[in-house]
């Protein structure tokens, strides 16, 4: 039995080239995404501003989002404040915590 063939997607996503990370403090969500290939880096630097990030969590995040390169590290790591209703425990979201953030930043399009 031959294993079915991947065809590539013309549509790439960040999913294609990095993993991410989430977590929550109070009101505060971060945000870490890495390469798995440190040759993406560049690439995944150049697109992910903390505008484009703010911009794909509108409504979710009131605040600013603060950006952070780590080269060393092929990864960009974020701060999203007022980003969690109010924080884990005066929010009414079904998810008050920051956990699921890592999963939708990786729907971004390349």
């Amino acid at each position: 039995m031959t294993a079915p063939s991947r065809k590539a997607s013309p549509h790439r996503t960040l999913r294609d080239i990095a993993l991410a990370r989430s977590g929550d403090k109070g009101n505060r969500a971060t945000l870490s995404v890495i390469a798995l290939d440190p040759k993406d880096y560049p690439e995944m630097e150049r697109l992910l501003s903390a505008e484009r990030v703010q911009a794909h969590f509108a409504g979710v995040v009131q605040g600013p989002v603060q950006r952070y390169t780590l080269p060393d590290l092929a990864a960009v790591h974020f701060v999203m404040f007022d980003a969690l209703g109010g924080g884990v425990t005066r929010s009414l979201a079904l998810d008050a915590h920051g956990k699921t953030l890592s999963a939708a930043v990786l729907d971004l399009p390349l």
